[in-house]
């Protein structure tokens, strides 16, 4: 007897699909399993040999990472070296890998000490400009109004030199909180250091910037 699944058996709905439909729709199960595999799953994957479960972790991440060494190293063209030597780092040391934190945690950990390496060799700061923020600049959404716009884009200038102007390990802690989303006991992994101190650096970075966007309100004011 064949088994009943809301009220039409099993077997007569096979009947009714053709196998083409059957494929198809598998297909797209695996695809959307594969696309809500984690980063440690998949990392556990790679190190298993799947090369496909990388090329999904660097797609899903380079764009990211990317933005993070650049706005921490300041130059296009050691940010990409530096990018490179990230995921080298990962390749080689994937048979070692253990999931003890999140792979983004292990990842940006990575990151954070070829940054601090680069600062030791070169013995310089990080210093950003305006157009070295981006590899390619993001475009300011236009109102049709010139003064607004240039009052965006001034706005912008004047935020981008006071997140250069920022200790870097403050910095740093900004970056890893405001833009790449990581909560404070998983910066302070990345970066060796106690909660209360990246919850410190933190309090002082947005404190400098709110104060940077006060003056850039009290200036337009005054310019009206």
């Amino acid at each position: 007897m064949s088994r009943v699944t809301g009220g039409y058996p099993v077997t007569g709905i096979r009947a009714a699909l053709p196998s083409q439909f059957l494929w198809q729709m598998l297909g797209r199960m695996l695809d959307y399993m594969a696309a809500e595999l984690n980063d440690t799953a998949l990392m556990l994957r790679y190190q298993d040999g799947d090369v496909g479960a990388f090329e999904t972790l660097y797609k899903r991440h380079r764009g990211p990472l990317f933005r993070f060494l650049l706005r921490q190293i300041g130059n296009q063209q050691f940010a990409e070296d530096m990018f490179q030597e990230v995921w080298s780092k990962i390749i080689g040391n994937r048979k070692s890998y253990r999931p003890t934190a999140k792979f983004t945690t292990y990842m940006y950990h990575i990151a954070r000490n070829c940054a601090v390496d680069h600062y030791r060799r070169s013995g310089r700061q990080p210093a950003l400009t305006p157009d070295q923020e981006e590899p390619l600049p993001e475009p300011i959404a236009t109102t049709g109004d010139p003064v607004t716009e240039a009052q965006t884009r001034e706005t912008r200038e004047m935020l981008l030199e006071a997140l250069n102007n920022l200790p870097p390990d403050q910095r740093e802690v900004f970056l890893l909180h405001e833009e790449s989303g990581f909560t404070l006991e998983e910066i302070g992994t990345i970066t060796d250091t106690g909660r209360e101190t990246v919850k410190s650096r933190l309090r002082y970075a947005l404190g400098k910037l709110r104060k940077c966007v006060s003056q850039e309100e009290t200036l337009s004011i005054d310019n009206d």
